[in-house]
């Protein structure tokens, strides 16, 4: 909630630390209003699995926010806690996750159980977060503590290509490459497209994507790499520079695709449209996301559905592909008639309606920018 509890302005609820727009605005009146409006909000959507009534509860302030306001708030927030028959565990009330000088609060309530109330209540030191006396390291503790050497471990063999499997590593990096240019030339206009219900930075994670992704697969291809272990790495480095969901979605896919690519010839139809499949399962597997929630999986479904029927009616891949990427651009722009069921965007689905899916737009943007490249460097992958 911002702005500050003792504010008389408007304030947006339901705001995201990462700069997501509010779910709603209204005046803000007195600091039991604001406390039920939080609590009533969480209890709600009290986990169906949550048995007991022992709680973690953090009143947080948002980086400009008075203790004093906080703790008048709190008084409100814990009566209503005991109303609704819980009871705050070691509570924490305090500026502890701030957005730059944000003038704001917000209310987190876990349940616990047996397990996750000892990890609440374990001493911690860090630069962040104090809590409890942590045993000082002496040398006998530094002793204890010193792991036993271990042997290096071996070095990990990466499948070579051969034959014709160069060729497709090569396609592969291409696509890539193209990927990263257009991206590039696309990031403002993906971050605006992400910040009418998001954060506003899909297109600053997906450059940071492909940058990753093209540098590992370019120094895979450099050392021959087979391309499943291309795709792999490219994937992984992905996942882990872009950050956030989509960068994790995209690695798995890259992985997933690559999979199953032969390393000493060139791929089969029917070996491209497996991957394709398992490309679409990684992610569907990993985001949970299903045809209809407006996500990328909305312009994924579709594109591998229409590339293996194409390919096993004895279409050329590279014909197969250009025309699934055209119908992974329709899907795509059709996802602004969806309301958002998953991710950042779900709590302001009604002001998402009208507006395509980010993460469906730079997927098919992605798809159909591969299918130029690959159908201008020739039919030998």
């Amino acid at each position: 909630m911002s702005p500050s509890p003792g504010a008389r302005s408007p304030g947006g609820l339901g705001l995201g630390i990462h700069g997501e727009p509010g779910v709603s605005e209204s005046e803000l009146t007195t600091a039991d209003d604001l406390a039920r409006t939080l609590v009533d909000g969480l209890l709600a959507e009290r986990p169906a699995e949550a048995g007991g009534n022992r709680v973690a509860v953090i009143l947080n302030g948002l980086g400009a926010t008075k203790y004093e306001e906080l703790y008048v708030l709190w008084a409100s927030v814990s009566t209503l806690l005991a109303e609704a028959g819980l009871e705050p565990v070691r509570p924490e009330v305090g500026e502890l996750v701030t957005s730059l000088d944000m003038a704001g609060c917000s209310l987190t309530v876990t349940w616990l159980d047996e397990e996750l109330e000892r990890f609440w209540l374990t001493p911690v030191d860090t630069p962040a977060f104090r809590r409890g006396q942590v045993a000082p390291a002496g040398p006998a503790a530094a002793a204890r503590d010193t792991p036993e050497p271990r042997a290096a471990a071996a070095p990990v063999e990466v499948p070579t290509a051969s034959g014709a499997a160069p060729a497709t590593s090569e396609a592969a990096v291409r696509a890539l490459r193209a990927a990263h240019t257009l991206l590039h030339e696309q990031e403002e206009a993906l971050g605006r497209l992400d910040a009418v219900a998001g954060d506003g930075d899909h297109g600053r994670g997906m450059c940071k994507g492909v940058d990753a992704a093209l540098a590992a697969a370019g120094k895979a291809h450099a050392a021959n790499a087979a391309p499943a272990a291309l795709l792999a790495a490219a994937g992984d480095a992905w996942a882990a520079e872009a950050g956030g969901t989509s960068g994790a979605l995209w690695g798995a896919a890259l992985r997933a695709l690559g999979s199953g690519l032969p390393a000493d010839r060139a791929p089969e139809p029917a070996e491209l449209a497996a991957g394709a499949q398992a490309a679409l399962t990684a992610v569907t597997t990993l985001g949970k996301a299903e045809p209809g929630d407006k996500t990328m999986v909305d312009a994924l479904a579709p594109f591998v559905t229409a590339f293996t029927r194409a390919v096993k009616g004895g279409e050329h891949p590279a014909g197969a592909f250009a025309a699934a990427a055209g119908e992974a651009r329709k899907a795509a722009e059709a996802t602004a008639g969806l309301r958002p069921k998953l991710g950042r965007a779900r709590p302001l689905a009604e002001r998402s309606v009208g507006t395509p899916d980010p993460g469906a737009t730079s997927l098919a943007m992605v798809l159909n920018k591969a299918a130029e490249t690959l159908a201008t460097g020739g039919t030998r992958t």
